[in-house]
């Protein structure tokens, strides 16, 4: 059983998301919460597994939430997606930075909400192709120089092979296992030793924390 909690400070949405969510036989809604510190204490007292945790709130907001989730070691389990109006939306990136493990808008048709919590809770991560190479991609290269990189540091690709480099850049370009397995013309289960070591090296919690530690070491660059 998938164990989810609702972040969001509008009581009438964190309803709708309720219903959706307990229609489903394989996850249930364990708390709600209208900010930030509320959310994390419900994770942590309610043992979650999925956070859909809005960007905006009073007090403390989604993203300094998502931190403080990601960087508490007995919460190395729980994966957060970001709910967020607008896609192309800077505050995405710093969240991703913060640990989310991809995001979503709120405007998704419900299938693809119970997809998202699902492919969270399976420790991938939600990042399409074009929000990669594009959101992604262009607030990143806007980052501060020397500004640090989550989940590891620019020294550790060097503990990467060759290919785990290129399966990486793979990974940052928005590729499935099954898309980079026909790229190399290698098994999918090769694709997924090869990421799996990736993140054990780069200490990363996900594919989007790969993500983004392949853009900000300058590995992959936008518009490549």
């Amino acid at each position: 059983m998938i164990r989810v909690v609702l972040a969001d400070d509008h009581a009438l949405l964190r309803s709708a998301f309720r219903v959706l969510v307990e229609s489903e036989p394989d996850m249930e809604v364990v708390g709600e919460a209208s900010d930030g510190v509320e959310a994390v204490r419900l994770v942590r007292d309610e043992r979650a597994d999925v956070v859909l945790m809005d960007i905006r709130m009073p007090g403390t907001d989604g993203i300094a939430a998502t931190e403080l989730i990601t960087k508490d070691p007995a919460l190395d389990h729980v994966r957060v997606v970001i709910l967020t109006t607008f896609e192309a939306d800077e505050y995405v990136v710093q969240s991703l930075r913060a640990g989310a493990s991809g995001f979503l808008g709120k405007g998704a048709e419900p299938g693809e909400l119970l997809n998202a919590i699902r492919v969270a809770a399976g420790g991938e991560a939600l990042l399409s192709p074009a929000a990669t190479k594009g959101l992604i991609g262009r607030f990143l290269a806007q980052g501060e120089p020397g500004s640090p990189v989550t989940g590891g540091d620019t020294e550790q690709l060097a503990a990467l092979t060759s290919r785990e480099r290129e399966v990486l850049a793979l990974v940052a370009g928005g590729l499935s296992n099954d898309e980079i397995a026909e790229r190399l013309d290698v098994s999918p289960l090769t694709v997924k030793t090869h990421v799996n070591r990736a993140m054990a090296k780069l200490h990363a919690r996900d594919r989007a924390q790969l993500v983004v530690i392949a853009y900000e070491s300058g590995l992959v660059r936008p518009g490549s």
